[in-house]
C-alpha cells in the first residue's frame, strides 16, 4: 500500500477520495479479476452463505499457518474450491492458507462476502431490493361512449 500511495498521491492529490481509497479500490479489482480467472462459473453460495448464517473469522497477521488452517476449515465449503487453484489437503500449511485468504479476498472483491480494516470477514452487505412495479390500469384519457 505504501508504495502504490506514494505515486497516486500526486496525481489524486485534489481528489475527495484519496490515493489511499484509490489504491485500496485499484488492489480490489485486480484480485477480482484474477479470482475471476481461476473460479469463473464456479458456485460460491456455500462459502457465502456461511457468512450469511452468522459465521465470520479474523485472520491476523501475526497467527501462525497451522492455526489459520484450523479457522479456515471451519468455513463450509473452502477447502473444496481450492482444487481450482491446483491446491490439495497433500500440500504444506503455508499453501493451502494463502489459497484460501485467496479465495476469501475474491469474494470480498466482488462484495459477495464482508472484510473491515481488522482482516475479519463476515457476511457482506445486502443489497436492498428493488421494490417491484406494478402496473396499474390507467384510466382513459378520453371518455368514450358506453355501447348500447
Amino acid at each position: 500500500m505504501p508504495a502504490i500511495t506514494g505515486k497516486l498521491e500526486l496525481e489524486y492529490e485534489g481528489e475527495m477520495k484519496g490515493a489511499d481509497h484509490v489504491s485500496r479500490e485499484l488492489i480490489r479489482a485486480a484480485i477480482a479479476k484474477t479470482f475471476d480467472e481461476y473460479f469463473s462459473g464456479v458456485d460460491m453460495r456455500q462459502i457465502v452463505q456461511w457468512f450469511d448464517l452468522g459465521g465470520e473469522i479474523k485472520l491476523t497477521e501475526s497467527a501462525a499457518a497451522k492455526e489459520v488452517l484450523e479457522l479456515v476449515k471451519g468455513i463450509q465449503g473452502l477447502m473444496e474450491k481450492l482444487s481450482a487453484l491446483d491446491v490439495s489437503p497433500k500440500d504444506n500449511t503455508e499453501t493451502q492458507v494463502s489459497a484460501a485468504e485467496f479465495v476469501l479476498e475474491g469474494l470480498y472483491a466482488h462484495k459477495r462476502i464482508g472484510r473491515s480494516e481488522e482482516r475479519v470477514f463476515t457476511a457482506g452487505e445486502k443489497q436492498p431490493k428493488k421494490p417491484e412495479r406494478t402496473y396499474e390500469r390507467e384510466e382513459p384519457f378520453r371518455n368514450r361512449r358506453p355501447y348500447n
